[in-house]
Parts: structure tokens; C-alpha cells; sequence
């Protein structure tokens, strides 16, 4: 079994920038596309970003296009989530999130294996 542990997540200003991680760990080679999804109070939760197995092909949700950047080190097992320009409704929950599919979804149902999540908090 695959455990994700993710880090990174803080209070920030508007317009600030954060860099969230998630290290993987166990059986690493059970998961393939990796991606960061989040969940704000009282709402579903939502897909923000995803890397296929090697990292070739990404996607974005719309809230997030130009502003975040998703990267993976396989060597590692580490998926990173680069966020600049942060806005107070980037406030949520952030969870890494593994399938075993080697191909890129974007549904968050998709995703079997859930870190514990990192809060980011996003200040006007």
C-alpha cells in the first residue's frame, strides 16, 4: 500500500506564493497519475491539478491556470505544488491524491489514495 504525505501549506496574503509536497512512500509503484485536490469549508471537494506517471502532460483546473504548477520526481516520489498569486478563495484543504492509471483525470473520484492534506489559508 501507498502512503502520501503532504507539506507546505500556511497562512499567506494575497498575491503571495506557496509550495506544497507530497512524498510518497510504501508501495510506490501501485499509483500513476498523481494530482492536488482541495476542499474549502462547507464545499465539495474540487480538482485543481494533475501529472500523468511521467510527467510529460498536465492539467489545470480554470481557477488555477497561470497561477499554480504541478511538477513529480519519480526518482524521489515527490509531487510538487507550486501556487503563485494566491487568492482568499485558494483557501482550502489540499490533498495529494494517487490512481493507479498511468493517465491524467480530472474528476477527484477518480483518485484512490488520498494524503492527510495541508491547510493554505489565503488572506485579503
Amino acid at each position: 500500500q501507498v502512503q502520501l504525505q503532504e507539506a507546505g501549506g500556511g497562512l499567506v496574503r494575497a498575491g503571495g506564493s506557496l509550495r506544497l509536497s507530497c512524498t510518497a512512500s510504501g508501495r510506490t509503484s501501485s499509483t500513476g497519475a498523481m494530482g492536488w485536490i482541495r476542499q474549502a469549508p462547507g464545499k465539495e471537494r474540487e480538482f485543481v491539478a494533475a501529472i500523468n506517471w511521467t510527467g510529460s502532460s498536465t492539467s489545470y483546473a480554470d481557477s488555477g491556470k497561470g497561477r499554480f504548477t504541478i511538477s513529480r520526481d519519480n526518482a524521489r516520489n515527490t509531487i510538487d505544488l507550486e501556487m503563485n498569486r494566491l487568492k482568499p478563495e485558494d483557501t482550502a484543504v489540499y490533498y495529494c491524491a494517487g490512481r493507479a492509471g498511468l493517465a491524467i483525470d480530472n474528476s477527484a473520484g477518480a483518485y484512490g489514495v488520498w494524503g492527510q492534506g495541508t491547510q493554505v489559508t489565503v488572506s485579503s
